[in-house]
């Protein structure tokens, strides 16, 4: 014959009860009473995406206003370089420039990537 538990309910039926009579609790495994737990998502880095959507749309933006203005200046110009002068198309001469400053960006690029100062991404 069992005696009722005189302590109240919601509490601890472990408290005052001597260690060797205490049940064990349950083994954790890590599965819950779905089954395994689901995997931690890959996290989205929003503010990267963003970045690179803004230099895409500003990268097609300035193609485009540039094709544009080579387009509508097609006329024949006189360049004049240190050693002579030329007469050549303004989209050759524009094309020649821009690819002259690419390539001056490239170096300095280039050059701080050598000497240590550029931040890591």
């Amino acid at each position: 014959m069992t005696t009722p538990d005189p302590r109240p309910a919601g509490t601890d039926p472990t408290v005052g009860v001597p260690a060797g009579e205490r049940p064990s609790p349950p083994p954790v495994t890590g599965a819950g009473p779905d089954g395994p737990a689901p995997a931690p998502a890959k996290q989205r880095h929003t503010g990267r995406t963003i970045g690179r959507t803004l230099a895409l749309s500003l990268l097609v933006f300035v193609t485009v206003v540039l094709v544009l203005f080579v387009v509508f200046n097609t006329q024949t110009v006189e360049i004049s370089l240190v050693f002579g002068e030329v007469q050549a198309p303004l989209v050759v001469a524009l094309l020649i420039a821009a690819a002259l400053g690419g390539a001056v960006v490239g170096l300095l690029d280039a050059l701080m990537t050598v000497r240590g100062r550029r931040r890591s991404r």
